[in-house]
């Protein structure tokens, strides 16, 4: 066979046939979301919201809000951080041209463009979008809401420790250092002389005298696994009994889980009052179906548990243990903390902290991990909570398309066929050797031929053959 060489020039198609245009293993994927989604009414209902956004005459040709959602929902289900990332895998794509209503002739939107988008896009719109998954998923009967576990991760801010300045004189790091060094009696310090002076001085990372200049909300944090960086704090409400995500909120990496444990059950108050039902008292949390709250010894305080009593909602949150405790002038904090032991002891509460990690911990590896979102693009946290709306919605969405299709992701499919040989790998285990068991039984049937047709050779030969014929294995082949 000749060698073949690639052509320098080659003359391309000016017409190509669709039906031969190659398709990617995440398009069926994306052609039944795109039928939930019309199902739903999506489009209308995102064009209603944004209408405001947009002016009706004059501008620009721009991109219409069902496809700057779409492109968001993208960046879950494809596992891309980066608004850069989602234009260019959309320009690559033909599936996600397909999905987005794009065809081979049409130019995809740059980053520019969607980045301007979010910006014109306040944050209530995107909550009301995330709001409008969850209808849907109450509608299919995968919103229980009755008993919610409530957790937090930190995600990596887009942002670098070496550019924090002084909150009081807007000073530099280095600028700050050297300054210190002329007040000790260093004229002109070098870069050992301060290390050595930073090196043991206390509290030199503290969020109240340092800040980002571009991004005051992220906080100077101890990450997992050991590092310190600029990060934000993301925390989810999730329903028990179904895994969806109820309420998103962000806020700074070193707040306590106790701080922002009313800011997220607030939320959960609007957003359900919004979904479930249309409340008409002050109290939403009253008449949503909220009644048990799930927790990790983070959340456990003295406020905490009074604010669930205060809302008649029962309690299981680990407890610490601090010792023995001074209940003087404490009384509803120590009737909601006996209270809150009691059902931690209990069948139900130790089952509900063995769910808690299974169900809360399964959506931050799904958003922040394989969804690509533990470092952060963005700066400020409106910005940020708008990304993320969308993005847990995808989540969601994603456990809506796992009850209908048998999959959360498109990516899926890609392993699809090594599951399938994974499952019939015990089945051609024995039917392999069934046919290598034939096989040699052909063999023997064989030699047995040749030996009865020998009737006119010696008994030397004879016995030469027997012997070679007892002396022949017993194997399978394997």
């Amino acid at each position: 066979m000749a060698m073949g060489k690639r052509p320098r020039q080659r003359q391309r198609s000016l017409w190509v046939e669709a039906s031969r245009m190659a398709r990617g293993p995440g398009h069926p994927f994306y052609q039944r979301l795109n039928q939930l989604l019309d199902q739903h009414g999506f489009d209308d209902f995102v064009e209603q919201q944004c209408s405001r956004f947009y002016a009706e005459t004059i501008g620009r040709p721009s991109l219409a809000p069902a496809m700057y959602f779409r492109l968001l929902l993208i960046g879950y289900f494809e596992g891309i951080d980066s608004e850069r990332g989602i234009a260019w895998r959309v320009a690559d794509s033909i599936s996600l041209r397909e999905f987005l209503g794009y065809t081979l002739s049409d130019s995809t939107p740059d980053h520019s463009t969607l980045s301007r988008n979010r910006r014109l896009i306040d944050v209530e719109t995107h909550q009301e979008v995330f709001g409008w998954v969850l209808k849907v998923l109450s509608e299919s009967g995968l919103l229980r809401a009755k008993t919610l576990g409530i957790d937090a991760t930190t995600l990596e801010a887009n942002a670098a420790l070496r550019s924090i300045v002084r909150r009081d004189t807007g000073e530099s790091y280095n600028e700050f250092l050297e300054r210190l060094a002329k007040e000790s009696g260093i004229e002109t310090p070098t870069r050992q002389d301060l290390a050595k002076l930073d090196r043991h001085r206390k509290g030199k990372g503290s969020n109240e005298e340092w800040q980002h200049p571009y991004d005051p909300g992220a906080k100077i944090t101890k990450m997992k696994d050991g590092r310190t960086h600029l990060a934000h704090k993301v925390e989810h409400a999730v329903d028990m009994e179904t895994g969806a995500v109820v309420a998103v909120t962000i806020h700074g990496g070193c707040d306590g889980d106790s701080q922002s444990f009313e800011a997220t059950l607030e939320e959960t108050a609007e957003v359900l009052g919004d979904v479930i039902s249309e409340p008409a008292s002050a109290d939403k949390l009253s008449d949503t179906p909220l009644a048990e709250v799930v927790a990790d010894k983070g959340y456990h305080s003295n406020t905490v548990l009074t604010t669930c009593t205060e809302h008649e909602i029962r309690s299981y949150i680990s407890e610490p243990n601090r010792g023995r405790r001074n209940w003087k002038g404490k009384t509803e904090a120590r009737d909601a903390t006996y209270a809150n032991r009691r059902r931690m002891r209990g069948d139900r509460g130790k089952a509900l902290q063995r769910t808690r990690g299974e169900k809360i911990e399964r959506t931050f590896a799904h958003c922040y991990d394989t969804g690509g979102m533990r470092r952060l693009h963005l700066r400020g946290h409106p910005n940020i909570l708008k990304r993320l709306l969308v993005h847990v919605a995808g989540s969601n969405l994603g456990l809506l398309m796992r009850e209908l299709v048998g999959i959360g992701k498109p990516r899926v499919l890609q392993g699809r066929p090594a599951g399938l040989f994974g499952l019939l790998g015990p089945l051609l285990g024995p039917l392999k050797a069934l046919l290598l068991a034939i096989r040699l039984l052909r063999s023997r049937f064989q030699d047995v031929v040749a030996y009865s047709r020998l009737t006119t050779a010696t008994n030397c030969q004879m016995a030469i053959l027997l012997s070679r014929f007892a002396e022949r294995p017993f194997t399978t082949g394997c």
